[in-house]
């Protein structure tokens, strides 16, 4: 891949910036820069927005079944690039070929779920609401929104997530892609104006966060979607209210998954495997935390190691390897340090990831393998921070009261999980846990997109969340029209209730 400068998508086009200041693009396998993204500057990210404002009023007029049929063109497009896709995420972020793909398949979920928009936007009616009066709610689109994309699911989040159920309800987009990893959202923007989608409906920049205040602040923006740190999250949830806008803000986990001693090991084991180390555990979903019950702890530990050390390292690309790079260098700095903190802090290391055996060429990438440690406790940072990379912690407790106590303390609740063969305690978890996602003997409890991605706690800040019913009613607003027509001795009144028809 060559080192090229690229451009922003502003009003269909693809445009060179005149920043100068630019972000280093890295195959995170390798190490290598492969390319360059622009730093946005003030006024580009200002013409974004007016490209957006002015295709607004011709995208709103457009009937919801033709917005559905350009959206079900995009999905075409979506299976017939899958490939191309698929290689652009793997070697933009990291991940391994088959979770690549799956970035890429839930883009196309999200985008067909967005063809449905004629049956999910539809309002409410009622006749004779009141004697003789009748009301219709309708759902309207509200304008321009803006979306602030994290680098860990190039597809998946900006063109699952954001793009399509905003569009599909009529309304128009900014997307702040992200600037480590925007290849992808690029390339699918093309895919959309292929597709026939108006120019000026879709936008893409690469910015610093200075832009992103503009983005923020500007009175055309109606809201914001966002996905990435709590701390930040939370500065994007007050700054945009502040300025009136509705915000959805999703943000960090640390997961827990309680294992009772009822729990058959050798598969429960192969699905937190599966959570903690899919997308070399840089998902706000991955099980960080395992609370399992004394009595097979032990048993559990040595069962965990022996899966995870089968796990192969290897090149994003490489369609064998099963636990690919963090996405870029600083990062990979930092989930070191949160390894060494461990072992600091008393955890028992069992598994070290720490330098992992690779081919020489590979030297150079951000690698971390397998980790786990034992006898983690909830005055260590590893056991109540989020770790965003493949490390595992397990806390040992007595009983389903403690662990789920444990788990409740902390002050993040996107997904907890239970593994367990009994109905009682799994139906007490499900009712008492605070996770918004709940998995019973499910490592990963990410509902299909019919449902909401629900985080709770602080890992969710605003009303409505992403994807499912939610996501069209916070890309829209709400009409009520209530409607009164006279009979002859109707008209003939002169006098009229403060409470007509409401009452």
């Amino acid at each position: 891949m060559s080192a090229e400068k690229l451009k922003y998508f502003c009003n269909g086009e693809f445009v060179e910036s005149k920043t100068d200041v630019w972000y280093d693009l890295h195959n995170p396998s390798t190490g290598e820069i492969t390319g360059y993204a622009p730093c946005c500057t003030n006024d580009e990210v200002l013409a974004a927005v007016e490209a957006a404002k002015a295709a607004y009023p011709g995208w709103n007029a457009t009937p919801a079944i033709k917005r559905s049929q350009i959206l079900y063109n995009v999905r075409n497009l979506l299976i017939e690039h899958m490939e191309e896709l698929t290689r652009l995420v793997a070697e933009e972020n990291g991940k391994v070929w088959s979770e690549a793909e799956g970035d890429v398949l839930k883009a196309k979920e999200g985008t067909e779920l967005s063809t449905q928009v004629p049956s999910l936007m539809m309002g409410e009616s009622l006749m004779d609401a009141s004697k003789g009066y009748d009301t219709v709610l309708y759902r309207e689109s509200m304008g321009v929104f803006a979306g602030i994309v994290p680098v860990n699911f190039p597809a998946m989040i900006p063109f699952g997530w954001m793009v399509p159920t905003c569009v599909a309800c009529g309304n128009t987009i900014v997307l702040k892609a992200a600037s480590l990893t925007p290849r992808t959202a690029l390339r699918i923007a093309e895919l959309y104006k292929e597709a026939g989608m108006p120019n000026g409906v879709v936008n893409i920049v690469t910015c610093s966060r200075n832009e992103i205040n503009t983005l923020l602040d500007h009175p055309d923006i109606k809201g914001i979607t966002f996905v990435g740190s709590t701390p930040v999250g939370k500065l994007i949830y007050e700054r945009a209210a502040t300025a009136g806008k509705r915000v959805q803000a999703l943000c960090q986990a640390k997961n827990h998954a309680l294992v009772l001693e009822d729990a058959p090991i050798e598969r429960t084991v192969a699905g937190i495997i599966n959570s903690a180390y899919g997308c070399a555990g840089q998902r706000c979903m991955a099980l960080s935390c395992c609370v399992v019950q004394e009595s097979i702890a032990d048993e559990f530990v040595a069962e965990l190691k022996k899966q995870a050390m089968k796990i192969k390292v290897g090149n994003s690309v490489d369609k064998s390897s099963k636990l690919g790079p963090i996405t870029y260098k600083k990062h990979y700095e930092e989930v070191v340090a949160d390894i060494e903190k461990g072992v600091k802090e008393g955890a028992t290391l069992v598994l070290d990831g720490r330098n992992p055996e690779l081919p020489e060429e590979l030297k150079d990438g951000y690698f971390v393998g397998p980790t786990i440690f034992d006898n983690v406790t909830e005055d260590m940072t590893i056991g109540t921070d989020e770790v965003f990379g493949p490390v595992l912690c397990v806390k040992r407790v007595k009983d389903f009261h403690e662990g789920l106590a444990v788990m409740n303390a902390n002050p993040y609740a996107n997904g907890s999980v239970i593994f367990t063969q009994n109905g009682h305690y799994a139906r007490e978890f499900a009712r008492h846990t605070h996770g918004g996602m709940v998995g019973v003997n499910v490592g990963i409890p990410v509902p299909i997109g019919f449902f909401p991605f629900a985080g709770h706690k602080d890992s969710f800040f605003g009303d409505l969340h992403c994807l499912g019913k939610d996501a069209y009613r916070f890309f829209t607003e709400s009409k009520c029209v209530t409607t009164r027509w006279f009979d002859e001795e109707e008209i003939k009144k002169t006098e009229v209730s403060t409470w007509d028809g409401t009452i």
